[in-house]
This record gives structure tokens, C-alpha cells and sequence, in this order.
């Protein structure tokens, strides 16, 4: 696979040093412009001012790139023309020499096809609520069942259907491990009423677990889930009524398919007046500090 490096990952990549790979669609995608930018730019920040390099993963104009300069990060948050790429439209992308930004099943068939393993998203896909009916089931899942690597998020994002999700991802068997909570945590809120998982204390321990799967022949994700800060979240209760309304106005327009979540989370910013937006930039940046911590063991 013809992958382009930034200098500053091609080079940490031949020293050995820590990476951490990001996605794009939540900077194309998942939030307005200029807090799209601001939120990129902080992240990379962050990755450095701990000694590890950024990864962040995007298509553009048909190549797939490794590390962005800030001027490519700035047009795929801008461009009107960018576009959403999941992994099955890669192939796609690249022959009709599209820009866009990745998602999560992308980022991670991109990244591990770069030699990362280690990858901070904010949530990922998964069962839609109704897909009892639409079949609507997020790409995300099948990557993370088929590609062996840590992945670091707030749970599944809240607009989906959280216990069909963790159900599909136990028949999938990837395993799921909750950093200090036994509970699946529903992305703008810390609990979900979703308990039984496999707690773990530490960055290191998601490094072991992760290496005796690899070590046992597992070529699937070890998903690493790690609730939003207590400060920043918004409970349950508060948001359930405002992600049902969206869901409601989304089927009334006909939205569906992979238009739906980011239809659904800019109708959930604009009834919560912002509040959703700072929450998922908060649970966000927790996970690219805790990725950061397990890339370092892993490095």
C-alpha cells in the first residue's frame, strides 16, 4: 500500500520511536470550523509536549498521508468538497483522487498498514438504534474485529444503540477492556448502566493485555474504553431526551447512512448551545493522553 509519511513520523518510525495515530473524519466532519483546527492542532500538541509523535491519518487528493502539515489539516476542516472515507471506500478515494477525511475502520487499516499500533478516536461506530430494521451497522466494528491494534475511545458514540453495540462487539469477539470502570461508557456521559466489563488501572496493563493477544495469535483490536473527565460530561439523562429529538428529525428528513452521525451530533450541538461540542473535544483530548501513555509502553 502506497502510504505517504510526514518527515517527523517517517523518521520517529525508523528510530522507533512512540506514535500515536489520530483520525480526521472528527476534524472534517465532527466538528464546526475553527474549533475542527484548534482541536487538531492541540492534540498533535499534546502528543509532542510528551515526547510522541502525532500521527494524524487523511486522504488527500488520493494519497493516503501519515502525518499532516498544518496547512493539509486546515483544508480537509475547510474544504467543502471533503469528504467522509471509510476503509471500503479507500480503494475509491484513491483512484478517483479524493480528499477526506478518515474514519474510524480507515484510520485503522491505514495506520496498522503504517506499522502503528496504537490509535485515539473520540467514539467509535456501531449498532444504530432501529437496526433492527435498516441493518445500519457502522464499518467500525468489522475493522476492529480484523486488525490488531490498541484502540483508545469514550465508548460508542451516544446516538447509537449502546447495548446491541456491546453485544455485536463481544460476538465479534474484541475484547474490551474499561480503564478504571467496569462500565461502557456513552461517550457524552461516564455510565451507560452497561457494567461487566474488564477493568484495568493502568496504561500498561492495556500494553500487556494487548501483547499476549498478539502473542496468542488474536488479529483483532484490543478496544481500550476510557470515560469522559467527571468536570465535562453531560449525564444520561440530560442528553437522552436531546439525542432522541435529533433521531426523530433525522428519519423525518430521511437521513441515513453514513450522513447520519454527523447529521445527528451537529442537531445535538446546536440543542445543548455548544455544550456537547466542549464535551467531545474533552473526551477526545482524555484519549489522546491516554493513548500517549500506552504508545510509550508499547514503543
Amino acid at each position: 500500500m502506497k502510504i505517504r509519511f510526514s518527515a517527523e513520523v517517517e523518521s520517529s518510525l525508523v528510530a522507533g520511536m512512540p506514535v500515536l495515530a489520530l483520525e480526521s473524519t472528527i476534524i472534517a466532519h465532527g466538528m464546526p470550523h475553527p474549533d475542527n483546527v484548534e482541536f487538531a492542532l492541540e492534540s498533535e500538541s499534546i502528543c509532542r509536549q510528551q515526547g510522541v509523535v502525532p500521527a494524524t491519518i487523511a486522504v488527500i487528493k488520493g494519497e493516503c498521508c501519515v502525518g499532516l502539515e498544518k496547512a493539509q489539516i486546515e483544508f480537509i476542516a475547510k474544504d467543502a468538497s471533503t469528504k467522509k472515507v471509510s476503509r471500503r471506500e479507500l480503494g475509491i478515494a484513491i483512484a478517483k483522487k479524493w480528499s477526506g477525511g478518515t474514519t474510524v475502520s480507515a484510520t485503522m487499516h491505514i495506520a496498522h498498514q503504517s506499522g502503528l499500533s496504537v490509535f485515539s478516536t473520540g467514539g467509535i461506530g456501531g449498532v444504530h438504534r432501529g437496526a433492527e430494521k435498516t441493518f445500519d451497522v457502522s464499518q467500525d466494528l468489522i475493522s476492529l474485529s480484523q486488525i490488531p491494534m490498541v484502540v483508545v475511545s469514550a465508548g460508542a458514540k451516544a446516538v447509537l444503540d449502546l447495548p446491541k453495540t456491546l453485544e455485536a462487539l463481544e460476538t465479534l469477539g474484541i475484547p474490551v477492556l474499561g480503564f478504571e470502570t467496569n462500565e461502557f461508557p456513552a461517550f457524552y456521559s461516564r455510565n451507560s448502566g452497561l457494567c461487566g466489563l474488564l477493568r484495568i488501572e493502568s496504561p500498561g496493563e492495556a500494553a500487556h493485555v494487548y501483547r499476549k493477544n498478539i502473542e496468542t495469535g488474536l488479529n483483532m483490536s484490543t478496544l481500550v474504553v476510557n470515560p469522559v473527565p467527571e468536570k465535562d460530561e453531560i449525564p444520561d439523562k440530560e442528553i437522552e431526551n436531546i439525542i432522541c429529538g435529533a433521531i426523530k428529525y433525522a428519519r423525518e428528513k430521511k437521513i441515513k447512512g453514513k450522513d447520519l452521525t454527523p447529521f445527528l451530533l451537529k442537531e445535538i450541538v446546536k440543542k445543548t448551545d455548544g455544550r456537547s461540542l466542549e464535551t467531545n473535544k474533552a473526551l477526545a483530548i482524555n484519549n489522546v493522553n491516554l493513548g500517549i501513555q500506552i504508545s510509550k509502553e508499547l514503543s
